[in-house]
């Protein structure tokens, strides 16, 4: 893993517009001026823009390779076979295949005054299809696995890949931490248990421009990210944009480096940090003709299921009161994933 726009003199590079934050030292006996270093760039880099680039991290190129490798075979089966893992019916449970037009994604909160607001939303269709997995250990959302037979193979690498990615968000809490001044490098950790997390395979098949333009569907629309913090892992067609901290309404294009993660802020660190660490919007368009296909897998970094999430403390001042109440994870959750399925009653009336 490179970096191919670093300098000479120790600032931070850019990759497109989107600064570059190497690990290489983190994992690899570096000093604790050094990690203060990386800690510091991170959290900076976090505050300015929202999205960072990281590089010579704990997943190796051959790992990477073979997580797209099999995300393409999955997606490749039949839709009957893809269909032996359904992603349950409404929005408590996210786990499973979900096929295009399922989910639709939005900025939507959840809690807005309008009992309308899903079926507007859902008038113009994500044509993207995704499959969601977990730990076995989290009960409160089961997987919902492929049968053996179909995938043979795929179950236990995911599995592997899941807690590999772990391992790489848990590092990335820690540098967070520092970063933002706090004392206790673990203060993020100990609201995650790794458990709850979710890795998500996308598949985005080409589509008609003319479609798109036309605004008869999209690829997905701008959104923040809900949890703590979203890895993201990109194939090389491209297409990933991301919210311009500079101009509102505006999106740059986070063009794919190989091998590196595009981490983001997610809604939570946002209210941690009382705003200091703000979530940006990304979305997915395409190329001019989207005439490939692309493939992207998210990592999506979650507290545990009773979390209660508040401000912290060092965040906060008399000219900086905290701007959130308290809220719990799961109850958050909810709120969000409530716009993006259509309830179960929902789904039948519409078919």
């Amino acid at each position: 893993m490179g970096n191919p726009d670093d300098d000479d003199d120790g600032n931070l590079a850019y990759h497109g517009g989107v600064p570059i934050i190497d690990f290489a030292k983190w994992h690899a006996g570096g000093s604790r001026e050094e990690k203060q270093k990386i800690a510091s760039q991170l959290a900076s880099a976090c505050q300015s823009v929202g999205f960072v680039f990281i590089i010579n991290h704990l997943l190796p190129h051959e790992k990477l390779s073979e997580a797209f490798a099999w995300s393409k075979r999955m997606f490749e089966l039949d839709q009957k076979q893809k269909m032996l893992a359904p992603h349950p019916p409404g929005h408590a449970v996210h786990r499973g295949y979900s096929w295009p037009g399922l989910e639709k994604v939005s900025n939507s909160m959840g809690d807005e005054d309008d009992p309308d607001l899903i079926r507007k939303l859902r008038q113009v269709s994500d044509v993207k299809e995704s499959y969601e997995i977990g730990s076995d250990d989290y009960p409160e959302q089961p997987n919902v696995w492929l049968p053996d037979h179909v995938l043979p193979g795929f179950r236990e690498f995911m599995t592997g890949f899941y807690w590999d990615s772990w391992e790489n968000a848990k590092m990335i809490l820690k540098a967070m931490a520092i970063g933002i001044g706090l004392d206790d490098e673990h203060y993020f950790l100990r609201y995650h248990s790794g458990h709850e997390n979710q890795l998500r395979l996308l598949h985005y098949p080409p589509v008609p421009a003319a479609n798109i333009e036309d605004q008869l569907m999209t690829r997905m629309t701008a959104h923040s990210d809900w949890p703590s913090i979203t890895m993201l892992f990109q194939d090389d067609c491209g297409g990933l944009q991301i919210e311009n901290p500079n101009k509102e309404g505006d999106f740059i294009a986070a063009e794919p480096l190989q091998d590196a993660i595009v981490l983001n802020v997610g809604d939570l660190l946002q209210r941690w940090s009382n705003v200091s660490l703000p979530p940006r919007q990304d979305r997915f368009t395409g190329d001019e003709k989207l005439t490939r296909a692309r493939y992207s897998i998210p990592y999506f970094v979650c507290p545990k299921e009773k979390a209660v999430i508040e401000t912290i403390q060092e965040c906060v001042s008399e000219n900086n009161p905290a701007k959130y109440k308290p809220i719990k994870w799961d109850e958050y959750r909810l709120m969000r994933g409530s716009m993006q399925y259509e309830a179960p009653d929902a789904r039948t009336a519409s078919t």
